[in-house]
């Protein structure tokens, strides 16, 4: 009985060992392939049940299914830029001639309901052509064809580009564009940035009858805030999370020209530079639309 028993002992110890053998080369084949799969260089091999465990097998499969579903990826994405890439090429020569002839039609001595008709024209193409360069952006963005390239730097120079782009559409409307001088840092993409602020301002001065707006700059430890400040129609606080989705516009300003995208494609500019948009409004006293861009890159440099 004590041999039976010392026997047994030894079995045990022998299955255990080899179970633990067996279960760590296991380990060891998953641990190379997910770091191969890391790195983007997973390939499938034979596989043999007998060495192998079917846990090891299947998870080479789901691998490389991901692996292949990620070359589908990157060609479906290869093919949205063709795509995007060839509306936006065939479409600007178009837009430009029908603006081109509605400005030489303007020039002839027309009745005044044939120059109201050309000014539709040169309106609608206009349109048109904010329509179709805010979509390319968009699904430039959304896809990841275009890429935010957000680094420490100052506002204020942002801030007078945008001023003279702007200040004479202000005062052809009777506005005052007052921006405010600063001294702020923060981290954006000083382009895109410009972009996101332009159809907050021009939106802005397309909003408010008469008064002024003004834009202000101001410094926390985690954001720049910038503020785009109207005298404008404002906006009901029912529709001020609507305003920033894709195509929508307000009973309000049917009339007023526009598309209905400025402000998504704004919040997804900031969204993209790890910042957001925030708005303060109430109808008929106007709407302060803010901006808080990141001051990251500027921490990391203190640390």
């Amino acid at each position: 009985m004590f041999i039976l028993g010392i026997l047994c002992v030894l079995t045990a110890a022998v299955l255990i060992y080899i179970n633990y053998r067996n279960t760590k080369k296991t380990m060891e084949t998953i641990g190379r392939m997910l770091d191969a799969a890391a790195e983007g260089a997973f390939q499938e091999t034979a596989f043999d049940e007998s060495r192998l465990s079917a846990l090891e097998t299947k998870y080479a499969h789901y691998l490389s299914s991901s692996a292949v579903s990620a070359q589908n990826l990157t060609i479906e994405k290869d093919k949205i830029k063709t795509l995007i890439a060839d509306i936006s090429h065939q479409t600007k020569t178009p837009i430009a001639n029908l603006l081109l002839y509605s400005e030489l039609l303007a020039e002839e001595e027309l009745t005044d309901d044939v120059r109201a008709n050309a000014n539709a024209i040169r309106q609608q193409a206009e349109k048109l052509r904010f329509l179709i360069d805010s979509l390319v952006k968009l699904s430039r963005l959304e896809n990841g064809i275009l890429a935010l390239s957000p680094h420490l730097q100052a506002v204020g120079p942002m801030l007078d580009d945008i001023n003279k782009q702007y200040a004479s559409k202000a005062r052809s409307k009777g506005l005052q564009l007052e921006v405010i001088p600063t001294g702020a840092f923060a981290s954006f993409d000083r382009k895109w940035t410009a972009e996101a602020l332009g159809n907050l301002i021009d939106n802005a001065i397309k909003y408010t009858p008469s008064g002024s707006v003004t834009v202000k700059t101001s410094e926390y430890e985690i954001f720049t805030r910038i503020d785009v400040a109207d005298t404008g129609i404002g906006v009901d606080e029912f529709e001020q999370t609507k305003v920033f989705t894709r195509f929508y516009r307000s009973e309000v300003v049917r009339e007023n020209e526009g598309v209905g995208i400025g402000l998504y494609l704004a919040r997804e500019i900031i969204s993209g530079e790890g910042g957001y948009i925030k708005l303060v409004s109430e109808r008929g006293k106007g709407s302060t639309f803010s901006i808080f861009l990141p001051r990251q890159s500027e921490i990391f440099q203190n640390c």
